[in-house]
């Protein structure tokens, strides 16, 4: 994460550098690309007031913060809160998205007889209804081996798009992966 300092009105101790770089590295953990995340700390002094200005830009995050005291190591410490209480609720927010978005998928078993005038007509003999569960490719092959179907539509936990995993008659699984773009 690029952690940018600027100072106004005073020069810091290193002992304050140190403390101020320490705390504030524990935003990265709110991103999921601490390379392209940026943070830039403003801090100044007024008279008897230390102040801070902060903003913190990372994946689709934007979030801007300002505080007040008198000692600058608490004004780091107020607006570290501040900025950590942001990003909690903004990633709370997108978990929320991602969940709403799973639907139930219903599975259908389709029989195919024959008419009286030897046409031939599909008839649903079992349907079964289930939310697909978030994992990953190779958990899905193990599911569906345990489970002898002929296919699975799962989560992608590393995309987050709805899968289908399917068994190939070598004994092999193929993938459909439908949001790849390519």
């Amino acid at each position: 994460m690029n952690i940018t300092f600027n100072f106004k009105n005073f020069e810091p101790s290193d002992h304050l550098r140190d403390y101020a770089r320490k705390r504030f590295e524990k935003l990265s953990k709110y991103t999921t690309d601490v390379e392209a995340s940026e943070l830039q700390v403003n801090l100044a002094v007024e008279k008897t007031r230390q102040l801070a200005d902060v903003i913190f830009q990372a994946d689709n995050m934007h979030i801007s913060a300002h505080e007040v005291s008198e000692d600058m190591y608490s004004t780091i410490d107020l607006i570290l809160d501040k900025v950590e209480v942001q990003a909690k609720k903004f990633r709370e927010k997108q978990k929320d998205r991602r969940r709403q978005t799973v639907e139930a998928v219903r599975m259908d078993v389709i029989s195919i007889s024959e008419d009286a005038e030897g046409g031939r007509v599909p008839t649903i003999i079992e349907t079964d209804k289930y939310e697909p569960k978030p994992m990953a490719v190779e958990e899905a092959a193990l599911q569906l081996e345990a489970l002898k179907y002929e296919f699975l539509v799962f989560i992608n936990s590393e995309s987050e798009r709805p899968n289908v995993i399917y068994r190939l008659r070598n004994g092999d699984f193929g993938l459909i992966d439908p949001g790849t773009g390519v």
